[in-house]
């Protein structure tokens, strides 16, 4: 009888620290099956300054859209005497760069103002105004970031940076690019960095909540940094780590001289 109390005692046990267990590693444990959930309304990737766009114009007339697809130097365009451009060789990479006031140029429309738009809202202002200016009449615009990428780092399986190829990507999607998080990733203070309007901000998500929806970081920008800090545990352990590797190279080190001075002290008595 004692034998089984014991076993019993071990089994619930072992079922109480996995339960444990569970609680500290799972994420969005309050949602129930079939519960709606609020849902940050910004989803889609919005165009900022310095982002590199490919910029394609089509049209059944391909001689109609090749002056658009030509590259062209802004800077040359705005010192050179007369309004001279410089045309690049190149002309089957149409990579552009918006400026920092969120200008993007285009040869002979020039400047579009782009900033916080969709590559798709991008795409339709390109068409309309080569439309309205009466230089292609099917004007068709294709766009993609050319270099779009988030950031991931800490307590992760694979820390590094990861291109975005959609236009939306959840922080979800993006631990899971990194491998997930390691079991002393601390999922109640997952931290994002982001630049807003030439500012940084941090948004603090806890991925245990339901809430985590509704939080602007949860859908990513371009650039954003996700920093998954480490439970406490885990702080302490490396710190202890670091400790005992700091003297033990120490304790390595007196141990080495004092045989040094040994073999010294051997020699000079011979």
């Amino acid at each position: 009888m004692k034998i089984k109390k014991v076993i019993y005692l071990v089994m619930w046990a072992l079922l109480l620290s996995s339960c444990t267990a569970i609680q500290r590693t799972a994420y969005i444990q309050d949602v129930q099956d079939n519960t709606a959930v609020n849902v940050a309304h910004e989803s889609q990737i919005r165009i900022k300054p310095y982002d590199r766009l490919t910029v394609v114009v089509s049209s059944k007339d391909p001689e109609l859209a090749s002056p658009f697809n030509v590259m062209t130097s802004y800077n040359s365009l705005s010192n050179s005497p007369m309004g001279q451009t410089t045309v690049s060789s190149n002309q089957s990479l149409q990579i552009r760069t918006v400026d920092a006031e969120g200008n993007l140029y285009m040869p002979i429309i020039g400047n579009i103002q782009c900033v916080g738009k969709t590559r798709t809202e991008l795409a339709d202002m390109i068409a309309k105004r080569i439309i309205d200016g009466g230089y292609i009449s099917d004007a068709a615009v294709n766009i993609q970031f050319a270099d779009m990428k988030v950031f991931v780092m800490g307590e992760v399986a694979r820390p590094g940076q990861f291109d975005v190829t959609r236009d939306q990507i959840t922080i979800l999607e993006a631990l899971a690019m990194a491998g997930d998080m390691t079991i002393y990733g601390n999922r109640e203070n997952v931290t994002v960095v982001r630049k807003e309007s030439g500012q940084t901000k941090t948004y603090r998500l806890n991925l245990l909540d339901a809430q985590c929806f509704a939080s602007p970081a949860y859908y990513l920008q371009q650039g954003d940094v996700v920093y998954v800090q480490p439970k406490k545990q885990r702080a302490a352990t490396g710190e202890i780590n670091q400790n005992r590797s700091f003297w033990i190279s120490i304790a390595s080190t007196l141990l080495s001289a004092a045989s040094l001075v040994m073999t010294i002290i051997n020699f000079t008595q011979k």
